[in-house]
């Protein structure tokens, strides 16, 4: 409003040609990407946009260009875990905090089961979105199929197994880290070193426990492996099964830490000490594992970089470029755990 209470009106690409001393026609090539227009024109206009306060109309611009500015955040999990994993809320906002700075909404879109995900792929088929942010993708997965076949922008993160050459991503060095977590077990004298594995139609589950029977080479012993599913509940469950079958371990490596903290609840249940009995070590740097008692050494994966990237990637493939990868390390915090 202005002074005297009446509302302002809204400025308008008129008011802008005007305050520019430009032609309608010009102020709208500029705020469509800027094609065909003078240097000295494209900086008048930037300037009245300021000076006017002229906001785009989204959905004018959408019919003009055939995008609809916006991106979807597509988790094909349970929606519990989205509040129980942490590791998707710090995705979550790293990447609306880089299409933020962009001018582009995120949406999130939570599809677990097949009724859901039938109905988001029917929206993002329809164009509602300009590409998708995958972030969990699981081996087979249809809505990794249906992706590729309808041929939607679409950013894994992690490896898409099955689609590496048809899907960009950005991963951590899963493989990497857990041979860098399990030589750290083994440095530090531990001989009788468990896993508890992620799920093994994802990137990290078969990475992860890959990198762990590399660096144990022929000391591998199967006997020392359970599966989770990278709950907290499933850490509970396998530590127990290990303890059963290997009461003589003597460290674990979970590979995550909400595996890992369920894991130590059980250690602590059946009497052994950690470090002391057992090391514990996990993976993520999740805020979980300055929670537990004591704290975790865990392997640090840099989600702050990993959603900016898959933001770059994305909008790349957007604008026609062809879908890129990037790996990115993961390094090992030290703490009371080991």
């Amino acid at each position: 409003m202005d002074t005297t209470g009446v509302p302002r009106r809204r400025p308008t690409i008129r008011d802008v040609a005007a305050a520019a001393g430009v032609s309608r026609g010009t102020v709208s090539r500029v705020i469509n990407g800027g094609h065909w227009v003078s240097p000295e024109a494209l900086a008048a206009v930037q300037e009245a946009i300021r000076t006017t306060g002229y906001k785009t109309n989204q959905h004018a611009r959408s019919l003009v260009t055939g995008r609809a500015n916006s991106v979807a955040f597509l988790l094909t999990e349970p929606q519990h875990l989205l509040f129980e994993d942490p590791n998707f809320s710090i995705l979550l906002r790293g990447a609306a905090t880089e299409l933020a700075a962009r001018g582009m909404p995120l949406l999130l879109m939570v599809a677990g089961s097949p009724a859901e995900q039938e109905q988001m792929l029917g929206y993002v088929g329809a164009g509602h979105v300009d590409g998708v942010l995958l972030i969990s993708s699981h081996a087979g997965s249809p809505v990794l199929r249906e992706l590729v076949s309808q041929d939607i922008p679409t950013i894994a993160c992690g490896i898409p197994l099955g689609f590496e050459s048809q899907v960009g991503y950005v991963a951590a060095d899963d493989l990497g880290g857990a041979r860098t977590m399990t030589r750290h077990l083994v440095e530090r004298g531990r001989e009788r070193i468990a896993m508890i594995t992620g799920p093994m139609d994802t990137p990290g589950g078969r990475l992860r426990l890959e990198g762990y029977r590399q660096e144990l080479g022929d000391r591998f012993d199967e006997s020392l492996v359970v599966h989770g599913d990278y709950t907290r509940a499933s850490g509970t469950a396998a530590m127990t099964e290990l303890l059963e079958r290997r009461p003589d371990l003597d460290a674990v490596f979970a590979a995550n830490d909400l595996m890992a903290a369920g894991a130590m609840v059980v250690l602590a249940d059946a009497g052994r000490s950690v470090p002391g009995d057992v090391a514990v070590g996990g993976f993520d740097d999740a805020g979980v594992a300055v929670t537990v008692n004591p704290h975790l050494t865990t392997m640090r994966q840099p989600f702050e970089r990993i959603s900016a990237e898959m933001v770059r990637l994305l909008l790349e493939v957007v604008e026609g470029k062809s879908s890129a990868a990037v790996t990115l390390p993961a390094s090992l915090v030290v703490r009371e755990s080991t």
